[in-house]
């Protein structure tokens, strides 16, 4: 029997517990900012001798001190960095090529999807979109399908993207993505429909490749105050009364029942549990928190954000937006 975990379930004892399945995987990883979630997760599952660690993000500094600190920790370990700025379609493209020209590096078995920007000031990206959505989902999305023939080299694929119970401040809003080209920009909807992007893409990744052996899982990772994730953030002025406006428009969200952040090693593990468990397979394109599949009917995830419809509809809408169709 699978050991029971929860959300005080720490990153090192998953790593414990899953060393056999981390130990000799290829895991490439976005957004590793030192400090940062990705980092944490990367320096944690390191001590299990996975063969390489492929480190992408936008900030080549950052990228190389996380490689370091890597090697610090188990100088066995190899690894790879990327630089990537998720905004670009053109730098996301470039990033795959470069990758996809490893011939050293045939296959990938996990891809975590973990780089985010969160509730940021109105900006439109250099392809038009509205900034949040490029970053958090479409880059993601562009950038796992254009890496697809590696990670389905592997024995094992498996694509995991960090997602957030923010998810339930906004639905996909399907006639109006770009919010009026920021006429009505409200950052926390635009944080939500992003987080609600990266539900839907394991959903339909999941439904589409899943009879290649592929699993995919979204995931909550809770709240963790030491990424640097929200520090442009003034909570005791006007955010926290935005995000309020938001849960009124869009319904009780229960955002704050479960507020208690959690510590370093608590907070990278959903990760983990979604990268490297062998429990998940009948839960495949499942959103996860605190280590298990989120209850619908206990309000841990809303509909709109697991819906096969919505999540086809999302993938077509994707394909139009990076001017690309992936057929499987």
């Amino acid at each position: 029997m699978s050991p029971k975990y929860d959300k005080h379930t720490t990153g090192s004892q998953l790593v414990n517990d899953l060393k056999a399945n981390i130990e000799g995987k290829v895991i490439l990883v976005t957004g590793v900012t030192p400090s940062g979630i990705g980092a944490g997760f990367s320096l944690a599952v390191a001590k299990a001798s996975p063969r390489l660690i492929i480190l992408a993000g936008r900030n080549p500094a950052s990228a190389k001190k996380t490689a370091e600190d890597i090697a610090n920790v188990n100088p066995a370990v190899l690894t790879r960095t990327l630089t990537i700025d998720l905004s670009s379609f053109k730098s996301v493209r470039d990033a795959a090529s470069q990758v996809n020209s490893w011939e050293d590096v045939p296959f990938i078995d996990v891809l975590v999807n973990n780089a985010a920007i969160a509730a940021t000031p109105w900006e439109k990206t250099e392809d038009g979109f509205e900034n949040q959505f490029a970053t958090n989902h479409l880059g993601h999305f562009l950038l796992t399908n254009l890496l697809t023939g590696k990670i389905l080299a592997s024995k094992t694929p498996r694509v995991v993207s960090v997602s957030s119970n923010a998810h339930r401040l906004n639905p996909i809003r399907w006639s109006d993505i770009n919010f009026g080209d920021g006429k009505y920009y409200n950052k926390w909807w635009a944080y939500g429909q992003s987080k609600t992007a990266n539900n839907l893409f394991a959903v339909q990744l999941a439904a589409k490749l899943g009879h290649r052996n592929l699993q995919a899982y979204s995931l909550h990772p809770g709240v963790f105050l030491g990424s640097g994730l929200s520090d442009h953030l003034n909570w005791e002025e006007t955010d926290f009364g935005t995000l309020k406006e938001a849960e009124a428009v869009m319904g009780t969200c229960y955002l704050y029942r479960d507020f208690e952040p959690k510590n370093a090693d608590e907070i990278i593990a959903t990760h983990i549990y979604a990268a490297f468990t062998d429990d998940l397979r009948k839960n495949n394109g499942a959103y996860l928190l605190d280590c298990h599949v989120a209850d619908q009917y206990e309000e841990e995830v809303w509909p709109w954000s697991i819906d096969r419809i919505e999540a086809d509809r999302l993938w077509t809408l994707s394909e139009e937006l990076v001017g690309q169709k992936f057929q499987y």
